[in-house]
C-alpha cells in the first residue's frame, strides 16, 4: 500500500514529520508538500507558473505550490496510478467548522477524493508541538483501521485532536461541522514608507458550537471526526427555488 502525505504548513513542518514517522512502517509513504507555509490556501491550483518539485535529504518532496498542487501532482505525475490513500497533516492549529472552507490541510485531503479509499486530514488543536506524538498515534490508529470503513466514494474525514497527552484524551466523537461567527475586521497597517495595508484578523468564535459539533467535542477533550463531501449542492432548497424559477418564466 502507498500513502501520499501532504500538508499546508510546509515540507519542513514538525507535524508532517510526525505523521510520516507514525505511518512509515505501515505503508510505503511518500511526501509531497509545499516548500513554505501555505495555510489558508484552500483548494487553490497554481495555473500561472510551472511547478518545480525538489527532493530533500530525507526523501520528502517540496513543491513551489499549494497543498492541492502537491496532491494533484503526486497523484497524476510523480506517482501516477500507484497511490492508494491520501493523508494530510498533522496541521498545527484547529480546522473546525467554517475553517474547512479555507484549510489547505483539508483541501489536500479533498484532492485525494478520487481514490477508492477515504482521504483523511489531521489537525492538532494548538500550535505547540509537545503533544504531536499523541496526534500521530491517533492518526496511525485511524489509518490502520481504514480498511473496516465502507463509506460513499469521495468521502473525506476531517480529524481534530485536542492538544493533550494521549492518556488525557477522553475518546473519539463523530461530529458535524459547527459554525463560527463573523471574523474580526482586518487590521490596518502602515509600513515605514507610509503605505497602507491590511492583515486578515482572527477567525470568529464558535457561534454554533453545541453538543454534536466538532467545536464541542474538542472542548470536552474528545477527538472530533467529521465526514466531509465535495458535493455542496443545497438539495433542501430545490422545491422552493424551483417554484421561484418557474415564476421567472
Amino acid at each position: 500500500m502507498r500513502i501520499l502525505i501532504a500538508n499546508d504548513d510546509g515540507v519542513l513542518a514538525p507535524g508532517l514529520t510526525a505523521l510520516h514517522d507514525a505511518l512509515s512502517d505501515y505503508a510505503d509513504c511518500v511526501v509531497v508538500a509545499p516548500h513554505e507555509d501555505r495555510s489558508g490556501a484552500s483548494s487553490a491550483l497554481s495555473l500561472d507558473k510551472p511547478l518545480r518539485p525538489f527532493t530533500l535529504a530525507n526523501g520528502f518532496i517540496g513543491l513551489n505550490g499549494t497543498p492541492t498542487d502537491c496532491v494533484h501532482l503526486g497523484l497524476n505525475a510523480l506517482y501516477p496510478d500507484s497511490v492508494d490513500m491520501v493523508v494530510a497533516g498533522i496541521n498545527l492549529g484547529a480546522n473546525l467548522g467554517d475553517d474547512v472552507l479555507y484549510s489547505g490541510t483539508v483541501a489536500a485531503a479533498l484532492e485525494g477524493r478520487f481514490l477508492a479509499r477515504p482521504a483523511m486530514a489531521f489537525s492538532l488543536v494548538g500550535r505547540q508541538v509537545d503533544n504531536l506524538p499523541a496526534a500521530a498515534a491517533i492518526a496511525r490508529n485511524m489509518v490502520e483501521m481504514h480498511g473496516d470503513l465502507d463509506l460513499p466514494p469521495r468521502t473525506v474525514l476531517s480529524v481534530n485532536i485536542p492538544n493533550l497527552p494521549l492518556d488525557h484524551l477522553k475518546g473519539i466523537r463523530l461530529t458535524r461541522l459547527g459554525h463560527r461567527s463573523r471574523a474580526a475586521r482586518p487590521v490596518k497597517w502602515v509600513d515605514p514608507r507610509g503605505k497602507e495595508g491590511y492583515w486578515i484578523s482572527v477567525a470568529g468564535d464558535a457561534e454554533d458550537g453545541g453538543e454534536g459539533t466538532d467545536f464541542h467535542a474538542v472542548m470536552q477533550g474528545y477527538v472530533s471526526v467529521t465526514p466531509l463531501r465535495v458535493d455542496k449542492t443545497h438539495y433542501e432548497v430545490f422545491d422552493h427555488l424551483g417554484q421561484w424559477l418557474e415564476r421567472l418564466g
